[in-house]
């Protein structure tokens, strides 16, 4: 079992990757080892994601799941930096500046999808 990776171990791993393509490697890296999700979570799938994608809440914690291997390393990234804050916590943060920060070099299509993930956390 793999440590449960927090935002700024991901943070820290894809600001020594200069490559583009792969810090997204790294991205689906993180998907893989994204812990699996409680029994007791509540899912919803998103929305306006162009693969199928869930974000689920047991809870102030947060899980994801995704049936695409980049989808699901963003599913990761997004519960890793929400996990274990409250919605008001949530609704405080800039979410999408803080994933802009990332760099990562994502389509329009899959930022379609980190903004409805995005939205959905914030209007919890």
């Amino acid at each position: 079992m793999v440590e449960h990776m927090t935002y700024s171990d991901m943070k820290n791993m894809l600001a020594m990757i200069p490559d583009p393509v792969d810090r997204l490697d790294m991205v689906m890296d993180f998907g893989r080892q994204m812990p699996d999700v409680p029994e007791s979570a509540q899912c919803t799938e998103i929305v306006g994601c162009a693969s199928f994608a869930e974000i689920c809440r047991d809870g102030d914690h947060f899980y994801g799941r995704a049936d695409s291997a980049l989808v699901r390393g963003i599913v990761a990234i997004i519960t890793a930096m929400v996990d274990g804050k409250s919605p008001d916590q949530i609704k405080k943060m800039d979410l999408n500046g803080e994933f802009a920060s990332l760099g990562l070099n994502l389509g329009t299509g899959r930022m379609g999808g980190v903004n409805s993930m995005i939205r959905f956390l914030q209007n919890l």
